[in-house]
């Protein structure tokens, strides 16, 4: 079609005329005949072409294959709308103003701000009677968020940018905010990322459910947290299989008088992590990012050596993942791997040529099936079959590796058809 639609297809991209590359992308009014060999003679067809651009959108929309759709999800970004300059609102929306701030406005601010904002708000008369109860309400919702050391987000900040930390500790604010009482709360180290300065706000924040009438059970590596509990299960003694016991179950106090218990011994200094005399100095070269300003970052720049461990801290928030996971990483990738990643902004990141290869190891369920675990992620099931196969049953019966695949039909058991279990 492109053919007759006079598009050169041997021709590079860039060497394309701008009516070209925008037949290709957007297609072609007129319709074109198209003719091919077939067994039976020559078969033609008349057609218009639809263009990439609406084909992907088409696809996008009417398939229900999610493999596909995550494909096809590539080839997407997001830009800010040219209508409202990504604001969310039409223009008389985003014209109506409360103590000459308009909603945008506000929704710009940080958590902080917007507390204080809303706290000095002078209205009378009226509108004091009528915003009550509502800016009540308001101050209160943003008090749980400074609560939990959130200040510093703003509130028009998208949920997928936030940190896991910050994530869960928004979701503990909507908690206490819905102030239920009779609830079993189970948090899973609450503490990640936070700096030790916060550590007694969210501690008091977890008392203050407790105090309402909820149980709060919290799973937590953190001393201030540990000795703030009311009461303490400590399992071990050891990880694994040298694991699983209740070592000790009461008070703190009773807890660091446990001999046998490894938690008890560090929190009473019996037992400490020595600080290494020496460190590794690495071989003199690294990567510098120049001019980060993802997300929390202040157009930074950042020098990481290498030949060395080297470990990003900060309080939950500070950038550390927009760093690492958003310029960092996905810049790398698309060098060496010729991948399409986005890449947060930034002006330049410098010592490409200091390595050959780049390795993201993230916390995301490995394998892409339910049926991945350990032995088929590191391949060590292909060569276990390979010993199957070389049996003389496997011999006799012609069987290959895949004759004990879980994934293959002829291997797997077909009534669950590999997965071990049958959904009813």
């Amino acid at each position: 079609i492109l053919d007759k639609l006079k598009v050169n297809r041997s021709k590079p991209w860039k060497s394309l005329s701008a009516k070209a590359k925008n037949t290709v992308l957007y297609g072609a009014d007129k319709r074109v005949e198209v003719a091919w060999e077939t067994k039976n003679g020559q078969g033609s067809f008349n057609s218009l072409f639809e263009g990439l651009v609406p084909w992907v959108e088409r696809t996008l929309r009417e398939t229900e294959n999610d493999k596909r759709k995550a494909r096809l999800a590539r080839y997407f970004s997001n830009s800010k709308c040219s209508t409202c300059s990504g604001l969310r609102l039409n223009v008389s929306s985003a014209a109506v103003r409360i103590a000459k701030k308009t909603l945008p406005e506000i929704c710009s601010m940080t958590i902080g701000e917007a507390f204080e904002f809303f706290e000095n708000m002078a209205l009378t008369g009226g509108k004091a009677q009528i915003a009550a109860g509502v800016l009540r309400e308001v101050q209160s919702r943003l008090r749980f968020l400074l609560n939990v050391g959130l200040n510093y987000l703003s509130l028009d900040r998208s949920g997928p940018t936030l940190s896991g930390g910050e994530a869960q500790r928004i979701r503990l604010a909507s908690q206490i905010g819905s102030e239920l009482t009779g609830v079993s709360y189970v948090l899973d180290e609450p503490s990640i990322g936070l700096h030790q300065r916060d550590n007694q706000r969210l501690i008091e924040t977890l008392q203050h459910l407790r105090d309402i009438g909820n149980s709060v059970l919290v799973v937590e590596h953190d001393e201030e947290t540990i000795r703030a509990a009311d009461f303490v299960v400590d399992f071990g003694p050891l990880a694994g299989e040298l694991g699983g016991d209740v070592v000790f179950a009461g008070k703190v106090p009773a807890l660091l008088k446990k001999k046998d218990s490894i938690t008890g011994s560090y929190l009473s200094g019996k037992k400490t992590i020595p600080i290494p005399e020496q460190r590794c100095p690495g071989n003199g070269t690294s990567i510098v990012v120049r001019g980060a300003r993802t997300n929390n970052l202040k157009n930074i720049n950042v020098e990481i050596p290498l030949g060395t461990l080297t470990c990003l801290t900060g309080v939950s928030g500070a950038g550390k993942s927009s760093l690492l996971n958003q310029i960092l990483y996905p810049s790398l990738n698309n060098h060496f791997n010729k991948t399409e990643h986005l890449v947060g902004e930034h002006d330049a990141i410098e010592g490409f040529e200091h390595i050959d290869k780049v390795v993201c190891i993230d916390q995301q369920p490995i394998g892409r099936t339910p049926r991945s675990n350990p032995a088929t992620y590191t391949k060590v099931w292909d060569e276990i079959r390979k010993v199957f196969t070389e049996t003389r049953e496997s011999k006799l019966y012609g069987y290959g590796p895949s004759r004990f695949s879980f994934n293959v039909k002829g291997g797997r058991c077909e009534s669950c058809e590999g997965d071990g279990v049958r959904r009813i």
